[in-house]
């Protein structure tokens, strides 16, 4: 071993290091697919899809509700009582 000490320059060095690795093999990127596309559509999308085929507004059952209540059948105590439940329920 030889030390030249701080002022001695160095030739210039290779930026490869002194062992050398193996290149990975090609990879070929192309691939074949033997499938069709294919859409799955899952039954909730299904349903909402249905839903906008549903008018907003059914007159048969607002003219039965409204019948009802000028008659005074729609407010029973087993409604009011279904409706507090509900209530309730989504409260607590």
């Amino acid at each position: 071993m030889h030390i030249n000490g701080p002022t001695a320059v160095h030739p210039a060095q290779s930026i490869r290091g002194p062992h050398h690795t193996a290149q990975a093999p090609a990879v070929d990127t192309r691939t074949q697919f033997d499938t069709v596309d294919e859409l799955d559509i899952s039954h909730e999308a299904d349903f909402a899809s249905q839903v906008k085929d549903i008018p907003d507004i059914r007159a048969d059952r607002v003219a039965q509700i409204k019948a009802q209540i000028a008659d005074g059948s729609y407010l029973t105590d087993d409604k009011l009582d279904l409706a507090l439940e509900r209530l309730l329920d989504e409260i607590g």
